[in-house]
């Protein structure tokens, strides 16, 4: 048994045994999962959803045209990949981010005769550090919205400058990371015809209505549900092979629904009186430091949500739960927990044969957080100061 195979049976039995010897009351239980299911089902319906429409051939033809864009230089594909992980995570969030684009540009490295590494990477590094912006961006920035009572371009307002930094830091490191791959050039494939071109319509059909319905104001859980629903049926009446449980990311969301329980049962014993001493309560420079490093030390020993949560209570004002979204949104590089996109992430690239190096991801994870979480700490009081 691997030690992530111990962790998924490990997690799921404490938070059993949490609930039922009393440590998480039946009323903060009842409280979390209110504040939790649309999370479940948002990233359960968008995983449907992009599965669904990779097996009807959208990705395919988005594959096709990225590569002609980029005509035949790695800079240029790698450029156009860093333009789709942030377009996505900024307005479709990180979790639609790793489910729909990670695929996406392993087939387009493959395709291409390029190693997958650099471009999965960038993905993944994207999904959590450009996330910052909307609240659609991250399901925590939408508990933030609800919190303050934002709308989204006052949400912008206050976090837009951190949420700059969190792009263009990380796309630095990334390019010296990988600038010696990125100055190449490839002969790109052509595309195969779709299989189906009555699926691969009404895929196109199904994404041009869900793209701005998901950043409407509809409930995101809502128009990623009723899309998953109009693709199964689709499916159901042309290829209904495809149609099986394996399209439903169980080990993910049960790892998180864990994660969520366990540190809930910890607020409820206490929590605060640990966490308060650690996070500062004031809004200078040093004080946001300590409130997004721990924030940051949290979503890594955790998960970005549950880490979200705990501290919340301690945040308190705008600006202080600003760097605590700083924490728990750009730092969770470090561990394949520390958001459930990262998690997203690694079962996609199981999925397609694609081991990752945990421990070479983690320090360079650490290494690009140790650069990001102070600087837009840093933009965010002094825009902050500014205001």
């Amino acid at each position: 048994m691997t030690r992530r195979t111990a962790l998924r049976a490990v997690l799921p039995a404490l938070a059993v045994a949490c609930v039922v010897g009393g440590l998480l009351p039946g009323p903060d239980l009842a409280e979390l999962w209110t504040r939790i299911w649309p999370i479940l089902l948002f990233v359960t319906a968008m995983t449907v959803v992009t599965d669904l429409l990779f097996y009807a051939g959208v990705f395919e033809r988005v594959i096709s045209a990225s590569a002609r864009l980029a005509r035949g230089r790695v800079l240029a594909l790698w450029l156009v990949t860093v333009l789709l992980a942030v377009s996505c995570t900024v307005f479709f969030s990180l979790d639609t981010t790793a489910v729909l684009l990670t695929p996406l540009v392993v087939l387009l490295a493959r395709r291409a005769g390029l190693p997958p590494l650099p471009f999965a990477i960038t993905i993944v590094w994207l999904a959590n550090t450009a996330s910052l912006l909307l609240p659609v961006s991250n399901l925590t920035n939408l508990l933030v919205q609800e919190e303050l009572q934002l709308s989204p371009a006052a949400f912008a307002g206050l976090v837009h400058g951190p949420a700059i930094v969190g792009v263009a830091l990380p796309c630095l490191v990334l390019y010296l990371l990988f600038r010696r791959q990125l100055s190449e050039s490839f002969s790109p494939a052509p595309p195969r015809a779709a299989e189906d071109r009555v699926l691969l319509r009404c895929g196109y059909a199904v994404l041009a209505l869900l793209l701005p319905a998901l950043v409407s104001g509809i409930p995101v859980a809502l128009s990623a549900s009723a899309a998953a629903v109009v693709l199964a049926v689709l499916f159901a009446i042309r290829r209904r092979d495809v149609l099986t449980i394996r399209l439903i990311p169980v080990k993910p969301l049960l790892l998180a629904l864990s994660l969520f329980v366990l540190v809930t049962a910890a607020h409820a014993q206490g929590l605060d009186a640990f966490v308060s001493p650690l996070a500062g309560e004031g809004e200078g420079l040093t004080d946001l430091l300590r409130l997004a490093a721990v924030g940051a030390a949290g979503a890594n020993a955790v998960n970005n949500l549950p880490a979200y949560l705990a501290l919340e209570p301690v945040a308190g004002s705008p600006l202080r739960l600003a760097a605590l979204l700083i924490g728990v949104n750009l730092a969770p590089l470090v561990t394949p927990w520390g958001s459930l996109a990262t998690l997203l992430w690694a079962e996609r690239l199981r999925s397609l044969g694609i081991t990752i190096r945990w421990v070479p991801f983690a320090v360079a994870g650490l290494l690009v957080t140790a650069v990001v979480l102070p600087a837009a700490v840093v933009v965010l009081w002094v825009l902050g100061a500014g205001a």
